[in-house]
């Protein structure tokens, strides 16, 4: 199939047929970000959720000065949760430090579980340490994603400190909070790391034996 000229994605963002607008949005992938977030943004107000949705996460991808504005602007607002998760984890891909703020309201304000989850992620993207004190009052979620989502961010951000938050998931009955403990403890050099990581690796559930062998290698070298 030919590739779309810039004009023609223009005009197939305004198709009546939600398949030609889904295609002319992934078409963006291609394009230079001035060229291409002034056509995402046609597209941000649409009357498909899922178009929306590429939408948002396609300015996350777009580095341009305007998708950091309309990015906390769809969190704060927009009455769709999943919109507003989207757009906490386009903020993340994002990468700008100017969105620690509006994730930690993100994270302490919203009554979604999904957007809190997705701000959570996110945090742990911008690698930033201020995040150290939300990230563990997340261990205490009654949710699990948003346990996973803390012990995953808290790896991210390096946060050594954080050893002695997350070990107590050494034991957890779900096998995915101990892969994402596993993967974490890579990037957190201690003697509890190396010890946890060591009984992992002898975890019954064969990808977290696997993380927690990859993550001894990697604080091996």
């Amino acid at each position: 199939m030919a590739e779309l000229s810039l004009e023609e994605i223009s005009a197939q963002l305004e198709s009546p047929d939600s398949r030609d607008r889904m295609i002319a949005l992934a078409s963006l992938r291609r394009i230079p970000s001035v060229d291409a977030v002034p056509l995402i943004k046609k597209v941000l107000d649409d009357e498909i959720l899922q178009i929306r949705s590429m939408a948002v996460f396609a300015l996350g991808v777009k580095h341009t000065d305007e998708c950091y504005p309309i990015l906390v602007k769809l969190l704060e607002t927009d009455p769709d949760y999943g919109i507003r998760a989207d757009a906490a984890g386009a903020l993340g891909y994002l990468g700008d430090i100017r969105a620690f703020e509006p994730l930690v309201r993100a994270f302490y304000e919203d009554t979604e579980w999904l957007v809190r989850f997705s701000a959570a992620v996110s945090l742990g993207n911008l690698k930033d340490p201020r995040a150290h004190d939300l990230l563990v009052r997340a261990l205490d979620s009654e949710e699990v994603v948003l346990q996973q989502a803390a012990i995953a961010a808290l790896g991210e951000i390096r946060d050594i400190q954080a050893v002695e938050h997350i070990v107590r998931f050494v034991p957890s009955e779900d096998w995915l909070t101990r892969q994402r403990l596993a993967e974490a403890l890579g990037n957190l050099p201690s003697d509890k790391s190396i010890s946890a990581l060591k009984y992992l690796e002898k975890d019954s559930h064969p990808h977290v034996a696997q993380a927690a062998t990859i993550s001894l290698n990697r604080l091996a070298a």
